[in-house]
């Protein structure tokens, strides 16, 4: 297993499968909207939908510990409070602003748009931790990503839009997710990645369940088979992604993993651009997606030492 995971190839591959699967989620929680005709102002559908997607999430990954890591699948009392108010966060709050944003802005538009929580957490821990400052790399990386996300809201019409609801949603997606990644670090010390990203999920899944499905309207959501097809995949999605990138960390430094989350973004706007009804690559989309993964790619470098440029940036998040 340790020569597997630490073959230079077969790191880098698993690296591209790993943002292949997160870039495709843009994509296909757009067609999810379209199949299951769920309208993109109706915000109970879609926390509904999400809630059924992080769930079965949530469960696949718990049972994936059950059978490799039984003894890490727990956790102890104390920490119950932690894990449920981490999923609030993590997963209630953050893809209650994501999904409701996702459906007010184009594919290409979301990949690039949450992107800026990778940007936001940096500023974030600058201001957190003492030995996480900004340099000059932070810096650069920051600025052409941010330059890109605007040039994004620019979309495929060449006019600047930016909706509370829809754009604005994103970013506080992004912002959710930032802050979160310190509460990772911070509140759960003790608790395994992959247990907690497991509990957390199913917790935050559930409270918007409990939300949603009470106040759901008759025929708001309409399965079909094609339609369950694609929350089984975007839940797998999840789930395998983290847990094949979380098996890829384990044997690896961080630096020469996370240096490939830059694909996330490029895959997304590609993807949404091929599978999405109504969207394609225009000069100016072409340039945001460069600005944006050329801003995390600069602030995954590693310096001279092997080090990353951005420990915070490195950690890992379910898309």
């Amino acid at each position: 297993m340790n020569s597997i995971f630490q073959n230079k190839w077969t790191v880098i591959g698993f690296a591209v499968i790993c943002t292949l699967l997160w870039g495709s989620a843009f994509p296909v929680l757009k067609l999810s909207n379209i199949e299951l005709q769920i309208q993109s102002g109706d915000v109970i559908a879609q926390i509904v939908f999400a809630g059924m997607r992080f769930l079965l999430a949530g469960l696949f990954i718990l049972f994936f510990m059950l059978f490799t890591n039984r003894k890490k699948l727990l956790f102890k009392k104390s920490q119950v409070w932690i894990v449920i108010l981490f999923g609030m966060i993590q997963t209630s709050l953050q893809y209650f602003f994501f999904y409701n944003g996702l459906a007010k802005v184009s594919g290409m538009q979301g990949a690039l748009l949450s992107s800026s929580g990778t940007f936001l957490a940096v500023i974030v821990a600058h201001f957190y931790y003492k030995n996480d400052h900004l340099n000059w790399k932070k810096a650069i990386g920051i600025l052409t990503g941010f330059v890109g996300i605007v040039l994004a809201n620019w979309g495929e019409s060449f006019q600047f839009q930016f909706q509370i609801t829809g754009e604005g949603f994103m970013i506080l997606a992004g912002l959710t997710s930032a802050i979160t990644t310190i509460m990772a670090k911070e509140l759960a010390v003790d608790i395994h990645p992959v247990t907690l990203t497991g509990w957390q999920l199913t917790f935050g899944a559930l409270l918007l369940l409990v939300i949603g499905v009470p106040q759901l309207s008759p025929g708001a959501m309409t399965f079909t088979p094609f339609g369950w097809g694609l929350l089984i995949y975007a839940a797998l999605l999840s789930s395998v992604a983290f847990a094949l990138w979380t098996t890829v960390l384990k044997y690896n430094k961080a630096g020469k993993v996370s240096i490939y989350k830059f694909l996330t973004p490029v895959f997304g706007a590609l993807l949404s651009a091929i599978f999405i009804p109504g969207e394609s690559l225009n000069l100016l989309m072409v340039v945001a997606i460069v600005l944006v993964a050329f801003g995390v790619l600069v602030m995954n470098l590693r310096d001279d030492k092997g080090m990353d440029s951005s420990k915070t940036v490195s950690r890992t998040k379910v898309s």
